[in-house]
């Protein structure tokens, strides 16, 4: 299906689905491989196969550079899991994440033009499926880490970027991270505010609110706040003075220049800013803490940390992960043309230069129609991976 058809899809989403639909959909997989090239008559089948096929291969093993544009490799993306952190239903094994990795793999098609394999593995060592990966990279062109359990999916993504010639990114991180900055651009305008004076507090320091704190101190809002399960990270908690190599130790050095202790409620009390990447609820009693016109992006899927309608009472613009809520933080707006771009500028690795171009563009395709309940463009606007993928090739070759 092209991103043309997709745009005229009414609001069928919002139908339940029934078991039939669902299983119906995904008999025998939800993806298959066509070829480019005719094979209707012998002649075909000589030239794209024997006797043809010899002198590509002779040609790329005299100048190995060919396979770039002699193969698919260089413009596959490989979608992989172990299975470990799969959706909201946690560590259940490479087998029952493939699903998700085919539907993966087709939102890269659909949306970015790319062609892209799932690869799913029955391992959850940081080490073997490094060695995997380097192992199996003349076939593929870009890696798309996908549903990997912290601590170890940073430990593996900064691995991979030093063991691979080529662009990669876990996008739980990093396509959560990239529509937030987007979202909080337009967020902040429609507020009449800067990004510079937020108070911002995220709540979750996993694998998506440490990327989404790196992302927003990085585009130059220095008042992050975020919280974990034991309350405020911040550089004086005896469990991370303990282990200054995690990457939450890392983050508490570099973020909460109030030093501000305690739990949600310090953390939200004067904030303007709440951007919830974690399963825990905020309290209402909380909210009202926040500052005038606060901005809540209550990303938690199914379940937000708290409804729209709650959020509503005290902020001036509500985001969900919904498709049934307005203003929906979706990775889709960003992996596609992430990968497209990098792929196109021939770019080694995806900077976060490279990420905050992304959110930039996103941002700029819902500036003209800017409202309290449309920040950012819908995931079917036919126009987001093109201005990504031009945005991200342009970041990359400015280096």
């Amino acid at each position: 299906m092209s991103i043309d058809a997709l745009t005229d899809i009414d609001n069928s989403a919002a139908t339940p689905l029934t078991e039939d639909e669902i299983f119906g959909a995904h008999q025998g997989g939800k993806l298959s491989v066509s070829t480019t090239a005719p094979l209707s008559n012998k002649r075909d089948l000589s030239i794209a196969y024997t006797p043809g096929v010899a002198e590509v291969s002779r040609a790329i093993h005299r100048q190995p550079e060919l396979a770039r544009t002699l193969t698919w490799a260089e413009r596959l993306v490989v979608v992989v899991s172990d299975g470990t952190a799969v959706l909201g239903l946690g560590n259940i094994g490479a087998s029952a994440s493939l699903p998700v990795m085919e539907g993966k793999s087709a939102l890269f098609k659909t949306f970015g033009d790319l062609d892209s394999i799932p690869l799913v593995l029955n391992t959850s060592d940081v080490d073997e499926i490094v060695e995997t990966l380097v192992r199996l990279r003349p076939s593929f062109g870009a890696v798309n880490l996908e549903d990997i359990a912290a601590p170890r999916c940073f430990e593996l993504e900064e691995k991979l970027i030093e063991a691979l010639d080529c662009p990669v990114m876990h996008d739980d991180q990093h396509g959560t991270a990239v529509v937030a900055l987007a979202a909080l651009t337009n967020a902040a305008k429609v507020t009449g505010r800067g990004l510079g004076e937020l108070k911002v507090v995220v709540s979750g320091a996993g694998a998506a609110g440490i990327a989404v704190a790196e992302i927003l101190l990085a585009a130059g809002i220095p008042d992050v706040v975020l919280l974990d399960s034991r309350g405020v990270i911040n550089s004086s908690r005896a469990d991370l003075a303990a282990d200054t190599t995690s990457k939450k130790a890392d983050i508490a050095g570099r973020s909460n220049p109030r030093s501000v202790t305690g739990g949600p409620a310090e953390a939200l009390t004067g904030a303007d800013v709440f951007i919830g990447v974690s399963s825990s609820k905020l309290d209402e009693a909380h909210l009202a803490l926040m500052n005038q016109d606060a901005i809540v992006f209550a990303l938690s899927n199914p379940d937000p940390e708290v409804l729209p309608e709650v959020a509503a009472k005290y902020a001036a613009v509500v985001a969900t992960g919904r498709s049934d809520f307005p203003n929906q933080i979706n990775n889709v707006l960003a992996f596609p043309g992430i990968f497209r771009g990098a792929l196109d500028a021939g770019a080694r690795r995806i900077t976060q230069d490279m990420k905050i171009a992304a959110a930039n563009a996103i941002a700029e395709l819902a500036a003209e129609d800017l409202a309290a309940d449309y920040i950012v463009p819908s995931p079917l606007d036919p126009r987001v991976a093109p201005a990504v993928t031009a945005a991200v090739a342009a970041a990359a070759e400015a280096k």
